[in-house]
C-alpha cells in the first residue's frame, strides 16, 4: 500500500506503523516548510480510519533528511513508551548499507568515538574522550564488495546519534558518497544522493511476544546499481 509520495507501508496494525521513507523528506516539520513524513502519516492515518481530531502517531527514532529506508512508528503512547525503551537498551537493531569514498583496508570492524554537536550550524564533530556535552558513538561495519574506489557497508548501529555514520567514516578517511556536509572532492564524490539506507530494523513487537523484521533495498539508481544488492 502506498501514502502519498510513494511511501511505502511494509507494516501495520493497532500498534505500530512501519514504513519505507524516501530520501530527501524530512522526518517531521522544520524550518524548510517542506511536507514531513510525519505530517503525512498521521493524514494517512486519519483518512483511512476516520479519525476525528488530532491523530496520535509516536516518532521513536530518526532518519537525516538525505536519508531513506526502513522506520518504525508507534500508533499508541504505551508502544511509543516500550520502543523507546528498547532502543535506549540497544534491543532494538538498526543496519544501514552505505557506500563510501576508498577502498578499506579490513573487512570489518568497530569504530567508537565520541561527537559533539554544534545546533547552530547543524554540525557533528568528532572530539576527544571526556569533551563536556560529548556523546559516545559506536558501529560495527563489515564490506560487503568494492568496486571503483569505492565501498558497500554493512552497518550495524549500536548507539544512535545524530549524524553518526556520517560523521564517524569520514572522520575513519571514507566519507559517504553524496554527502555534501561531510564529504570531500573527490571523482566518486559528486551524485544527488547520499548513499546511506536505513536496510533493516528488527525488534520485538511491543504487545506482542515476537520478533519483528523489515528490510528495505536501496533505489536503482548510482552508486548503488554499481553493487550486487539482494
Amino acid at each position: 500500500m502506498d501514502v502519498r509520495n510513494n511511501i511505502s507501508v511494509l507494516y501495520e496494525d493497532n500498534h505500530l506503523l512501519v514504513v519505507e521513507k524516501p530520501p530527501n523528506i524530512p522526518v517531521q516539520a522544520d524550518i524548510s516548510g517542506d511536507p514531513d513524513l510525519l505530517s503525512m502519516l498521521k493524514n494517512y492515518i486519519k483518512e483511512k480510519y476516520s479519525k476525528p481530531g488530532n491523530v496520535f502517531l509516536g516518532l521513536v527514532h530518526r532518519l537525516d533528511r538525505p536519508v531513506g529506508g526502513v522506520m518504525v512508528f508507534a500508533r499508541t503512547s504505551k508502544a511509543a513508551s516500550r520502543l523507546s525503551e528498547q532502543i535506549r537498551s540497544r534491543k532494538m537493531q538498526k543496519t544501514y548499507l552505505v557506500v563510501t569514498e576508498g577502498s578499506f583496508e579490513t573487512e570489518s570492524g568497530t569504530l567508537h568515538n565520541y561527537l559533539i554537536k554544534n545546533r547552530n550550524e547543524n554540525r557533528v564533530s568528532v572530539v576527544p574522550e571526556g569533551t563536556p556535552n560529548s556523546y559516545e558513538a559506536v558501529l560495527h561495519f563489515d564490506v560487503i564488495d568494492r568496486f571503483d574506489g569505492m565501498t558497500l557497508l554493512k552497518i550495524n548501529l549500536i548507539t544512535g546519534r545524530p549524524h553518526q555514520i556520517r560523521v564517524q567514516l569520514s572522520h575513519n578517511g571514507h566519507p559517504v558518497i553524496g554527502d555534501a556536509k561531510y564529504g570531500k572532492t573527490g571523482k566518486n564524490g559528486f551524485t544527488d544522493n547520499l548513499a546511506l539506507w536505513s536496510y533493516q530494523l528488527s525488534f520485538k513487537h511491543p504487545v506482542k511476544d515476537e520478533i519483528l523484521s523489515f528490510t528495505s533495498l536501496p533505489p536503482a539508481c548510482y552508486p548503488w546499481t554499481l553493487f550486487k544488492l539482494s
